[in-house]
């Protein structure tokens, strides 16, 4: 049975898109409390289906595939840039295509214009009226409104008039940066994207009796299952270990493990991955917000999912791949056992003082032992525990040795210790505990 909150969810899902969603429609129409309903709204809007719009309110949206995540709708711009709509509020809810600074005459401004464009110009009416024409949305820059007439038109062809502030430069890197940081989040695998989902997933009732998992082991070959119970809310998980000793008549809920350790679709792989590990676990069921069981992910999916993450081609870089791409081999550490890594300090990753700044040199002693116990063949690695110690300040633009040595090593944990040179000077050094994942 559904509960009101996911009625409305269900509700709010099945408007059209680009409607006006109000608390107070939303506890008429589904006989809610107005807390209620506002909840409900808010969890939509997490979901990605509605965008709540200052001075405009809250509107339905059409919610956005992953492989389209890094297109912006023009709700979305709005809230970027701290604009005003003007007019056209119906078709905030559209996505641009791409964007185009009107900073030329009006004839080569229209031919870089189109359907599904954001034109962002000054308080040009004229460019505005052509822009509306060809099919796109104007952003007016330097806090300037338009006339009635353009107004009008954005409301006829439902494309959105919005007012900032700021000028068309500041605009334009604030519409960038937020695309940039949509391609980043594009890259980063959730649990959703690869959980086995629920109609595959199969699981016990805590009612059942231990014969239930013989059956269901022998027809699966797995040995691990959540349990649930009618309304899929997750009570516990039933293992080989928990059976072993007890009768086939013995209920499950009388030897299965309470509260098992779970995770939400938004979890990152990386997380999920970092959590398995730490535990010692080898599946993990995967929960929405009310607590319901919506699947299940194994070792191997996230291992699996790991792998597929290295082969892809990185789109927009973060700071991890910004120093992974810095780091050279030596041709002293080709003829040794040991290994040894130059790397140059860019001027963005030091401090206000023009030196080495905490994160970027921690980034770097973990991405040596990382390189460096993958070129054993160790797996994929977990820092448990680091120590750090500052010798030296180390300068922009200065060329830093890395030099990983294995203290210890076995089949799950290592230890490592990292020294780091300048000029032949030792400046930093760390003591790690590293927890490794092997390559299935």
């Amino acid at each position: 049975m559904t509960t009101k909150h996911e009625q409305i969810l269900t509700f709010i899902d099945s408007l059209p898109v680009g409607e006006k969603i109000s608390v107070r429609r939303i506890a008429k129409e589904m006989k809610v409390s107005e807390g209620t309903a506002y909840r409900a709204i808010k969890d939509a809007e997490n979901k990605g289906f509605v965008s709540t719009i200052e001075r405009v309110g809250t509107i339905r949206i059409e919610k956005k595939k992953k492989e389209n995540i890094e297109k912006l709708t023009y709700a979305e711009v709005v809230n970027v840039i701290d604009g005003q709509v003007l007019g056209g509020k119906s078709g905030l809810h559209k996505t641009l295509n791409k964007f185009v600074i009107g900073a030329m005459e009006i004839d080569a401004m229209m031919r870089y214009t189109g359907a599904g464009n954001l034109l962002i110009v000054g308080n040009r009416t004229d460019a505005h009226r052509h822009a509306l024409a060809a099919g796109a949305a104007v952003l007016v820059t330097g806090g300037f409104d338009t006339e009635e007439e353009i107004i009008r038109l954005a409301d006829q062809h439902e494309l959105p008039v919005i007012s900032t502030s700021y000028d068309t430069f500041t605009v334009a890197a604030m519409i960038n940066r937020a695309i940039y940081d949509q391609l980043i989040k594009k890259e980063i695998v959730m649990v959703e994207d690869i959980l086995t989902p629920l109609e595959r997933t199969v699981y016990l009732s805590p009612t059942d009796k231990l014969e239930k998992w013989y059956e269901k082991n022998s027809e699966t070959s797995h040995g691990r299952f959540p349990v649930i119970d009618k309304q899929m809310r997750i009570h516990g998980i039933l293992t080989s270990k928990d059976i072993a000793g007890f009768d086939k008549n013995v209920l499950v809920e009388k030897v299965m493990t309470k509260k098992p350790i779970t995770v939400i679709g938004k979890t990152s792989v990386a997380s999920a991955a970092q959590l398995m590990v730490w535990e010692g676990i080898e599946v993990l069921p995967v929960i929405n917000d009310h607590q319901k069981l919506i699947g299940m992910i194994s070792r191997q999916d996230v291992l699996k999912a790991l792998q597929m993450i290295q082969k892809q081609p990185q789109v927009g870089e973060k700071l991890d791949d910004i120093v992974a791409g810095g780091f050279k081999e030596t041709e002293e550490s080709k003829d040794t056992s040991g290994a040894r890594y130059q790397y140059e300090v860019a001027p963005q990753m030091t401090n206000q003082l023009g030196t080495i700044s905490y994160g970027v040199f921690t980034t770097i002693l973990t991405e040596a032992a990382n390189r460096y116990l993958r070129s054993r063949k160790k797996g994929e690695v977990v820092i448990e525990n680091i120590t750090i110690f500052f010798l030296k300040p180390v300068q922009m633009e200065a060329v830093i040795e890395i030099e990983p040595k294995i203290l210890e090593v076995g089949r799950k944990f290592g230890k490592l210790d990292v020294e780091v040179f300048h000029q032949g000077n030792i400046v930093g050094k760390a003591m790690m505990m590293v927890q490794l994942m092997e390559r299935s």
